[in-house]
C-alpha cells in the first residue's frame, strides 16, 4: 500500500524530513498546545504505525503505538491521564476501529477519536450510537493526517 505526501515533502521520507515539513506557521492563537500530549495510534500495519509517529512526533505530540485493538484497549482501560485522541483504523484482525470505539467510550464518554480507513467510508457508522470525531480516507497525505489532528484537538 503506498501512501502518498505533500508534493513539497523530500522524495526519501526520515524524520529529519518530517520536521522540516511539519514546520508550519500559526498565530499564537491558532495552534493547540501539543508538547507532550498523548496519542494512541492504532493500526495493524507497522508502516502505517511508524508513519504516524515520524508524522506527529516532532509536533510535540507523544505517539504510543498499537499494532492490534486488544492490546490499545488494555491500556487505554490504565491510561492516567487518558489520551488526547485515539486515531485507529477500522480494518484490524479481532476487534475492529468501530469496536475499540464503542469500548473506549463506555471507558471515556468523551474521548475524541479519529477512524482512519481504506477499506470502508463514512458510512460505516452512520447508524452507529458510537462515531469517531473524524474520519480520514486512506491513503493520505502527511499534512491531512496533522490537519485532522489539529482540528480535532483545537474543538
Amino acid at each position: 500500500m503506498f501512501y502518498t505526501l505533500a508534493t513539497s515533502v523530500p522524495a526519501v521520507f526520515t524524520a529529519a524530513n518530517a520536521t522540516n515539513m511539519n514546520e508550519r506557521k500559526h498565530s499564537a492563537n491558532s495552534k493547540p498546545e501539543t508538547h507532550g500530549k498523548l496519542i494512541f495510534v492504532v493500526d495493524d500495519e507497522p508502516m502505517l504505525l511508524e508513519l504516524a509517529s515520524v508524522i506527529l512526533q516532532p509536533l510535540g505530540y507523544t505517539v504510543k503505538s498499537f499494532h492490534d485493538a486488544n492490546s490499545a484497549l488494555e491500556a487505554f482501560k490504565s491510561a492516567k491521564p487518558f489520551p488526547v485522541l485515539l486515531i485507529t483504523d477500522y480494518s484490524m484482525h479481532a476487534m475492529n476501529g468501530m469496536d475499540l470505539i464503542k469500548a473506549c467510550r463506555q471507558i471515556q464518554p468523551a474521548q475524541k477519536i479519529l477512524l482512519i480507513s481504506g477499506t470502508v467510508g463514512e458510512d460505516i457508522y452512520r447508524n452507529s450510537p458510537d462515531k469517531p470525531d473524524q474520519f480520514l480516507a486512506k491513503p493520505y497525505h502527511s499534512k491531512q493526517l496533522v490537519d485532522a489532528v489539529e482540528a480535532l484537538l483545537s474543538s
